[in-house]
C-alpha cells in the first residue's frame, strides 16, 4: 500500500514537513533572510526526525531502526550522485580531490566533494550528513536525554563553543551542523514521550519567545558575522525556540482532511520529500540557462515568473523521473505519481498526546 494511503497519518507532522520543504525550495530561489527567520525549516525537519526516531526506537531494536533510516535515504542520494558526479568529470573538475573522497557520495559521513559545476547540487547534502549522524547517535542521545532532559537538550548548544578549536575543517563543519540541530532533535524526543505536552502552555510560550528573541539579539550583537545562520549558537537557540512551540501545539487537522485536493497535495509532497529536497537546487540552477534559451526576458517585468515556472517544471520532471526510488527504498509499491486514491485518516492522539505515527517519510526519519 502506498504511504499516502496508509491510515493513521499524523497530518500535523505531514503539514509541517510540507511547509518546511516548500520554504527551503523558495529560499533557494529567493534567498531572503526573512524567509529563514519566518520559518526555520531545518530545525523543524530535525525535530520531526527526532520524534519519529524515538517512536521507532521504542518499538524496535536500535540496529533495525538505524538500518531502516539509512536504507530509505541513501538510494535517492545515489541517484543524484549517478547524475551529478559523471557530469562533474565530463565538464571538468578543477582542484579535483582524491578519488577515495567520492565515497562520501555513497555513504555521506562528511559533505560529498563537488566541483564548481556541481556545487549547487552538493550544497544541500549537509542535511543528509547531519541527519544520518543524528540517526546513528540517537540510541546514545536518547539514553542521555532520559537521564538529564533539560541538560541534555542544552548541552549540544553549549558544546558549540569548542567547535572552532577543532583543526580539521571537515570535522568542524560536520560537528557544527550536528551540534546546531541536536537540540531540535532531542526536542523531538520530548515531543514523543509527552514531556512537552505536560508543560504549561504559558511556559512553552515563554521558552519559545526567549529562544527566538535570544537568537536574534545574539546576532544583532555580532553584526560582523553576516547573519544569524553564521552564528551557530544563536541559530541553534533560534531554531529551538520555534520548535518547542510548534511541537507543543496540537491543532485539529479536520480543515485539511476535509479539503481533499489540498490533503492530496500534502500526501504527494510527503511521499516525494527526499527527491524534492535533493533536486530543487538543481532545478533552480538549470532554470536560468533554460530560461535564457527560451528568451523569458521577453516577458518584461514578469521575467522572474518565467524562471520560476521553468524551475517548477524541471523539479516536477525530477520527481516523475527519480521519485520512484523513494518507493523502492521504503519497500512500497512503485508509483510514477503517488497521488492518493482515497483520503488519509488522521491518527488518534496517544496517551502522551503526540499522536500515533504511521510509516513516516524518510525525510523526517520515519
Amino acid at each position: 500500500m502506498a504511504e499516502a494511503e496508509v491510515a493513521g497519518r499524523d497530518r500535523y507532522f505531514d503539514l509541517l514537513r510540507v511547509l518546511a520543504i516548500v520554504r527551503v525550495s523558495v529560499f533557494h530561489m529567493f534567498p531572503f533572510a526573512v524567509l529563514e527567520l519566518a520559518f526555520p525549516s531545518m530545525g523543524v525537519m530535525f525535530a520531526l526526525g527526532g520524534s519519529l526516531m524515538a517512536n521507532s526506537l521504542a518499538r524496535h531494536g536500535a540496529g533495525r531502526v538505524i538500518y531502516g533510516r539509512v536504507r530509505r535515504l541513501l538510494p535517492a542520494l545515489w541517484v543524484l550522485g549517478a547524475v551529478v558526479v559523471p557530469a562533474m568529470f565530463l565538464v571538468g573538475w578543477e582542484q579535483r580531490p582524491a578519488l577515495w573522497h567520492l565515497v562520501a557520495w555513497i555513504v555521506p559521513f562528511a559533505d560529498p566533494p563537488a566541483s564548481t559545476f556541481g556545487e549547487q547540487a552538493a550544497e544541500v547534502l549537509w542535511y543528509l550528513v547531519t541527519y544520518l549522524w543524528l540517526v546513528a547517535l540517537s540510541p546514545m542521545m536518547l539514553w542521555v536525554y532520559r537521564r538529564a532532559r533539560p541538560l541534555a537538550i542544552l548541552a549540544p548548544i553549549v558544546a558549540l563553543v569548542a567547535m572552532p578549536l577543532i583543526p580539521v575543517d571537515a570535522v568542524q563543519e560536520v560537528g557544527t551542523d550536528l551540534l546546531t540541530f541536536a537540540a531540535c532533535w532531542m526536542l523531538g524526543f520530548a515531543h514523543r514521550d509527552g514531556t512537552l505536552r505536560r508543560l504549561p502552555g504559558f511556559l512553552v510560550a515563554i521558552l519559545g519567545v526567549a529562544g527566538v528573541a535570544g537568537g536574534l539579539a545574539w546576532s544583532q550583537l555580532h553584526p560582523e558575522a553576516g547573519g544569524i545562520k553564521d552564528l551557530p549558537m544563536a541559530y541553534a537557540v533560534y531554531n529551538a525556540g520555534f520548535v518547542v512551540v510548534l511541537l507543543r501545539w496540537r491543532p485539529r487537522m479536520d480543515w485539511l482532511i476535509n479539503r481533499t485536493g489540498l490533503d492530496s497535495w500534502v500526501s504527494l509532497i510527503n511521499s516525494r520529500a527526499v527527491t524534492i529536497y535533493l533536486w530543487n537546487n538543481v532545478a533552480i540552477a538549470l532554470c536560468y540557462p533554460v530560461g535564457d534559451a527560451l528568451e523569458v526576458w521577453r516577458l518584461g517585468r514578469f521575467f522572474e515568473a518565467g524562471y520560476v515556472a521553468i524551475a517548477l517544471a524541471l523539479l516536477a520532471d525530477a520527481v516523475l523521473i527519480f521519485g520512484w526510488v523513494e518507493d523502492l527504498a521504503a519497500r512500497r509499491r512503485l508509483r510514477f505519481l503517488p497521488w492518493p486514491s482515497r483520503p488519509v485518516r488522521e491518527a488518534a492522539p496517544s496517551v502522551a498526546g503526540a499522536g500515533t505515527i504511521y510509516r513516516a517519510s524518510a525525510m523526517a526519519g520515519g
